[in-house]
């Protein structure tokens, strides 16, 4: 898979082919997302499990024509469909479920097999990142979920390192969606990435849950970029559109990001309450900045 934002080698290719009129329709479908992608700064992505009721070859074929440049969280069996709409899986997921995450010793052992095996399967797909969560507290103490959790991200570093995948832990609200997760608000997420020391172990700040968490959104972006690798979006309250309906600024909060030259992805996270497929253009608008 290839990642249209950074990819000359694949657009002037693509371009070459369509100086001789052989362009196959996929192909023009990647070319459409390229040159929708060009009119802003960043690389807008999707998550799949928001549309349930829609098959993975539907939704790409819309995000690709929107301009979209990936759906993500995928099983490492849905990377390929991707490929054949010129998009690109911008996390995928495996490595473990939110309860049961790396603040726990007795999960360390099939949390590492299992980053392993994924890490190994995302370099050769050409998927960027990975998820990974906390876990629940059930009683622990952040001192002893901050040791736990960089003993096993430090031995998985030196694989994402050297296949060039970032593992990234994501942050989300105890209030209310994920109640009792332990990695739910940034400063927490910050001082296990300082425990660690990776430029493939990062955070994934979902814009919605810390907005629940602490809000101040632009400022706590600004002021821990080099720790964020991925974003997500949701409207809040209810983690529905991200219009007027809701209490967050996407246009502004989308250029900050931007005015920050981050190069990663920006992903839609949310569920619509209407026809999905407008909702969704609607965010993308939104967010091109």
């Amino acid at each position: 898979m290839t990642n249209l934002g950074n990819s000359t080698t694949r657009r002037t290719a693509i371009k070459s082919a369509a100086s001789f009129g052989i362009l196959s329709s996929a192909t023009k479908i990647g070319l459409a997302a390229e040159n929708t992608r060009a009119d802003g700064r960043l690389n807008q992505s999707v998550c799949k499990w928001c549309y349930r009721d829609m098959s993975l070859e539907d939704l790409c074929e819309h995000a690709a024509k929107m301009g979209i440049v990936s759906v993500e969280l995928l099983t490492k069996e849905q990377w390929p469909t991707l490929e054949k709409y010129g998009l690109t899986c911008a996390v995928g997921n495996g490595i473990c479920r939110i309860p049961d995450g790396t603040n726990r010793t007795e999960n360390h052992a099939s949390i590492e097999k299992n980053a392993r095996e994924l890490i190994s399967a995302a370099k050769r797909a050409g998927v960027p990142n990975l998820i990974l969560f906390s876990g629940n507290r059930r009683g622990m103490s952040d001192e002893e979920a901050w040791d736990n959790s960089a003993k096993i991200l430090n031995r998985i570093k030196g694989q994402a390192e050297d296949d060039g995948v970032t593992v990234m832990m994501e942050l989300l609200n105890s209030k209310v969606n994920h109640p009792d997760y332990h990695c739910d608000t940034t400063p927490w997420g910050v001082e296990l990435m300082k425990r660690v020391e990776s430029p493939r172990i990062k955070l994934l700040y979902d814009i919605y849950h810390m907005q629940i968490m602490e809000g101040d959104v632009i400022r706590m972006i600004r002021d821990n970029i080099d720790h964020i690798a991925h974003f997500h979006t949701g409207g809040n309250p209810g983690r529905h559109e991200i219009d007027d309906t809701q209490e967050l600024n996407y246009t502004a909060i989308s250029k900050a990001i931007a005015d920050l030259e981050f190069e990663g992805y920006f992903a839609h996270e949310f569920i619509p309450q209407r026809d999905p497929m407008t909702s969704l253009r609607e965010a993308v608008e939104l967010c091109t900045v």
